[in-house]
C-alpha cells in the first residue's frame, strides 16, 4: 500500500520531536490516559487500568497500532506548532515522491503519464495550504491536489517562468516523503 500525503505530513512534523515518545506500553498508557478516554480506543476503561497498572503489558497488534497512533498525534503538540508554523511562514518543506505525473498542455504536446521520481522544494504557502486542510479533515485527494499544484509550480513550471497553462495529474503514488 502506497504512503498517504497526510501520513507524510504527520511524518514530518514527527521530525520536530525534541524527545522520542514513550517506548513501553505502560508509559505510553500514562500518557494517553491523560489524553484520551477508554472509549477512544475502544477498550474499555478496566482494560486501560490494566496496561497503566503494567498488569497487561502486549497488547494485540491492532491496539498496539491505535495506541502509538493516537500517542504520536498528541506528543509534543507545542512543539509540532512551532514547526508547522515554521513551515507554513518561512521554511515550506520538501516532497520527494514516486508517482505517476500526467500533463494537460497545449496541442501538439505529449501528455502521457508516467512515473517520475521528484524531490522538490514547495514554498511556505504550500506548506500552509497542506497543514491546514489536513487539520481541516481534507480528504487524501484534496492533499494530493495541493501538493501536485505546488509541484506543478515549483518543478514543472519552474515556479512559474515557463511551461505558462501546464496542468500537472498526480496519481499512483508509490511513495512519498516530506521533510520540513
Amino acid at each position: 500500500m502506497a504512503d498517504s500525503l497526510g501520513d507524510g505530513l504527520d511524518r514530518a512534523l514527527e521530525g520536530a520531536f525534541a524527545r522520542r515518545i514513550p517506548q513501553s506500553t505502560q508509559a505510553q498508557m500514562k500518557y494517553l490516559i491523560k489524553q484520551l478516554t477508554a472509549q477512544a480506543l475502544g477498550i474499555s476503561q478496566r482494560t486501560v487500568e490494566r496496561y497503566v497498572s503494567g498488569k497487561l503489558k502486549r497488547p494485540r497488534h491492532d491496539l498496539r497500532g491505535r495506541i502509538e497512533r493516537e500517542v504520536k498525534k498528541r506528543w509534543q503538540s507545542q512543539v509540532r506548532a512551532k514547526a508547522r508554523k515554521k513551515a507554513a511562514s518561512t521554511d515550506g518543506l520538501v516532497v520527494s515522491t514516486r508517482a505517476r505525473f500526467g500533463f494537460t498542455a497545449a496541442p501538439g504536446t505529449t501528455d502521457d503519464a508516467w512515473i517520475r521520481d521528484i524531490t522538490q522544494a514547495l514554498p511556505p504557502e504550500y506548506a500552509d495550504q497542506l497543514f491546514t486542510a489536513r487539520e481541516q479533515g481534507a480528504t487524501e485527494q484534496q492533499l494530493q491536489q495541493i501538493a501536485a499544484d505546488g509541484l506543478a509550480r515549483m518543478y514543472f513550471r519552474a515556479n512559474n517562468s515557463r511551461a505558462h497553462g501546464l496542468g500537472v495529474e498526480f496519481a499512483d503514488i508509490e511513495h512519498i516523503e516530506i521533510e520540513l
